[in-house]
């Protein structure tokens, strides 16, 4: 398994050449906070169901910030075998649970698959947090021989790719992104990547979560967490009142495969990869930000222009600067709310590195059935963010592209279009 890294200066991107494969998504698992598998939280996200409450999975009352999206009703054992249950940090089994869910969706059985034909490529953002947090507060406590040897890798950002490769035996090309809330998007695209070499199956996305003492020290420490103690008001991407994010756990993990050789096994794709791009931010003070290069550069990828975009899945930061800067990113690109955006994760929190493919995955469904999701608590824009953004309910619509956009921590950008399928 191999650590992938992005090309990302002020002016290149990264992004692929022409393909015969056409890659397409022919599976779905999701672990989300307002719903635990793809139905269940796609239900719940059209009806506008938030998953951000106060935080349980620890006692956040000495905290600032108090709320969180947890996943909910997950039990590990139901997912997770007792041998793999003390080896894994809370973030590896709800990955398991996605790649299990993900792999059955797309009607694979590992077990039946060629050896070396399918490979894993996962995002994460921090690796094992609760569990190293665990280990260590034994070897403070007790000593050093109170440590797990799980340990060793247990914390690890890319042992989601290892322990999914490992219980599924796909032992095909393997690599983790680290790029924060982008990561989600560009693990997609590597996975693409290794489709368009000849690799006939990648399950890939990204499952995130460090919602325990040590991970929430991390986040209040960025500077962007909300302390707003009114789940409905603590979250509010493009308006005048944002003051933060919240941040959740969960993601969704997803298989690629070439949308001739899916059809040739009866297989239905939700939807296919058309486009992906990537850019970096210069130094602040140095330059302007670069979402909006990345989605232009995306929408080439694909051969599509602006025009032919249908709805745009938003970063949806939460601050008033940088989602000003993403409105008018979307402005010169689509005109003053010319296209419909929305963001979703208004109903989970910023899921760090599964955030993206979480939206990746909500676009995808957006494209089967003719809807787009609400963005929830926000009555409307500021006026500085001209953006025609869904808000209140879901809005039915006639939709062939989606474009999903990213921003990481440290000036990671991506975006990615997909088609419906067919």
């Amino acid at each position: 398994m191999t650590t992938q890294t992005l090309d990302r200066s002020a002016t290149a991107t990264a992004t692929d050449g022409p393909s015969p494969v056409t890659p397409v998504v022919t599976g779905l698992g999701v672990t989300a906070p307002n719903g635990l598998g793809t139905e269940s939280w796609w239900a719940a996200t059209l009806r506008g169901e938030s998953g951000i409450r106060p935080v349980t999975r620890f006692d956040a009352g000495q905290y600032p910030a108090k709320l969180a999206g947890e996943v909910p009703g997950f039990d590990p054992a139901e997912h997770v075998s007792s041998r793999l249950l003390p080896q894994t940090d809370h973030m590896t089994r709800l990955a398991l649970a996605a790649a299990a869910e993900a792999l059955a969706d797309a009607g694979i059985d590992a077990a039946e698959l060629p050896d070396f034909s399918a490979g894993v490529v996962t995002a994460a953002s921090a690796g094992g947090f609760e569990f190293g947090q665990r280990e260590l507060q034994a070897l403070w406590s007790k000593g050093g021989h109170h440590v797990s040897a799980y340990q060793s890798f247990a914390w690890f950002y890319a042992v989601n790719t290892g322990q999914i490769s490992i219980r599924h035996g796909l032992r095909g090309p393997s690599g983790v992104l680290v790029t924060e809330q982008a990561g989600g998007l560009d693990a997609v695209a590597q996975a693409r990547r290794q489709l368009r070499k000849g690799v006939p199956v990648l399950l890939t996305g990204g499952v995130d979560s460090s919602l325990c003492p040590w991970g929430w020290a991390a986040h209040l420490a960025g500077g962007e967490l909300s302390t707003v103690e009114d789940a409905a008001r603590a979250y509010l991407p493009f308006s005048a009142d944002a003051c933060g994010h919240v941040a959740g756990e969960g993601g969704a993990l997803l298989v690629l495969e070439d949308a001739a050789a899916a059809r040739a096994r009866g297989a239905t794709g939700y939807g296919t990869v058309a486009g992906y791009a990537a850019t970096f931010d210069p130094p602040r003070g140095k330059g302007a930000p670069r979402l909006d290069a990345a989605a232009e550069l995306a929408l080439a990828d694909a051969g599509l222009a602006a025009a032919d975009v249908d709805v745009v899945f938003a970063d949806a930061a939460g601050r008033r600067d940088a989602d000003r800067a993403e409105a008018e990113a979307l402005a010169a690109l689509f005109g003053g709310r010319g296209v419909p955006v929305t963001a979703p994760k208004t109903m989970t929190g910023r899921l760090a590195a599964g955030g993206a493919s979480l939206d990746l995955a909500a676009a995808l469904l957006a494209l089967r059935d003719q809807v787009i999701p609400p963005t929830v608590n926000v009555a409307e824009p500021a006026d500085d963010c001209p953006v025609d953004l869904v808000t209140g309910e879901a809005r039915p619509a006639a939709l062939r592209t989606a474009l999903v956009l990213a921003r990481g921590r440290g000036g990671f950008n991506a975006a990615m279009v997909v088609r419906a399928a067919g």
